[in-house]
């Protein structure tokens, strides 16, 4: 009975160690990023997944990125545009965030001179609340592409506007340029991005996100000393993203712009 007791004893600690070991295994796996359903190529956009823990925080992101067709040739560093959609493109199907903005152009067949980011935000989430993931996304994208740091843009529209200028005031030393799109920000927090280019966009008639949203934070930062470009739409709703995204002087003065010093 004692053999049979010791035996017993050790059987069951070797299940624990098995067990543990296949916990600690499937932990492991829990926490590798998934892979991209699309190898990354020069001049394609494909979906990709961002899985990181940061400060002890998992992070996630879904996104499509597009790379220019020249990615890879020269040698060469590239300007990279974040964009950030709006809240009828939340979900998991990455298929949404070619509704609008520069994933919409390119889907399209448009070609761009720059690296083109494009994540989704989760459903019922928030772009402000996602700010962390954002930057975790950032962190990666230039750690892994030959990216140029003085020539990383951010726009959004709508929801995406309101997350361009929260991103903007957490990281205000990171980015080249701004084009918030009929969004919102904190004016309180104006002078943090008073020397960063920026180019506000709304429509005139907008029943969704009021247009003295973007004038309050185009007024804060001219108080701080800031000279923010501002264009209203007269005749536009809420979709004022439209005519900018199609405006290629948008574009020549977005990729003119270099970080401030």
């Amino acid at each position: 009975m004692r053999r049979l007791h010791r035996w017993m004893v050790r059987a069951a600690a070797c299940g624990l160690v098995t067990l543990a070991g296949f916990a600690a295994r499937l932990a492991a796996e829990e926490q590798a990023p998934k892979a991209p359903a699309e190898p990354p190529a020069a001049g394609k956009q494909v979906p990709q997944a961002l899985e990181k823990t940061v400060d002890g925080k998992a992070l996630a992101l879904n996104y499509l990125l597009y790379l220019p067709k020249d990615y890879g040739k020269k040698g060469e560093k590239w300007p990279v545009v974040l964009f950030l959609h709006g809240a009828g493109e939340r979900g998991d199907d990455l298929d949404k965030v070619k509704v609008h903005g520069p994933p919409k152009l390119i889907a399209a067949g448009k070609e761009f001179p720059f690296i083109c980011i494009s994540p989704q935000c989760p459903a019922r989430a928030w772009w402000p609340a996602e700010v962390p993931a954002l930057e975790a996304l950032l962190d990666d994208l230039e750690a892994r592409y030959a990216v140029d740091r003085d020539r990383v843009y951010l726009t959004g529209l709508s929801m995406g506007g309101f997350g361009t200028w929260a991103l903007a005031f957490d990281q205000p030393k990171r980015f080249a340029a701004l084009a918030p799109i009929c969004g919102r920000g904190d004016t309180s927090k104006a002078a943090l991005i008073k020397d960063v280019p920026t180019w506000v966009f709304h429509g005139g008639k907008d029943p969704t996100v009021p247009l003295k949203n973007s004038q309050d934070m185009v007024d804060a930062l001219k108080a701080a000393g800031g000279s923010p470009k501002f264009t209203i739409y007269p005749e536009a709703g809420h979709d004022s993203w439209t005519a900018t995204y199609n405006d290629p002087e948008f574009w020549k003065w977005l990729l003119e712009q270099r970080r401030p010093k």
